[in-house]
């Protein structure tokens, strides 16, 4: 179960068994979909938060919130990819660089996403802009 709303971007994500995993960007274009053939590695609420040294009740509200995607397993404990710890330093950097609060934090998180993937895009085409980028 993905807690994350509907809309909110993201990329489906696998666990174990034969679960379909979008590659790429979620696009009418490109939908092509993997079968897991082995186990991805998940990380339980108290790993994530030994990690990334953010009280458990502040990550379960990043998941409620949409922030962090998150899964339930089979005894309803929300189970996360090892990528967690990393999506939720880069909230807490954009929480204290920027001073921006939780909701906006889901609205910058999908933009930069955006750019990356546009970004990556164009890497691809070879297209090369005139102005030099703004990085």
């Amino acid at each position: 179960m993905n807690d994350r709303p509907a809309g909110a971007g993201g990329i489906g994500r696998a666990s174990v068994g034969a679960r379909p995993v979008r590659t790429g960007a979620d696009t009418t274009a490109s939908r092509a979909v993997r079968y897991a053939l082995v186990p991805v590695p998940r990380l339980s609420l108290a790993a994530v938060a030994l990690r990334s040294g953010l009280h458990p009740e502040l990550i379960r509200r990043f998941v409620a919130l949409g922030l962090v995607d998150a899964e339930r397993d089979s005894a309803g404990r929300l189970v996360f990819d090892a990528t967690a710890p990393v999506t939720l330093a880069r909230i807490q950097r954009l929480r204290t660089g920027l001073c921006l609060n939780y909701a906006s934090i889901g609205l910058v998180l999908d933009l930069l996403d955006r750019i990356s993937m546009l970004e990556a895009a164009l890497r691809r085409a070879g297209t090369r802009s005139e102005t030099p980028p703004w990085t």
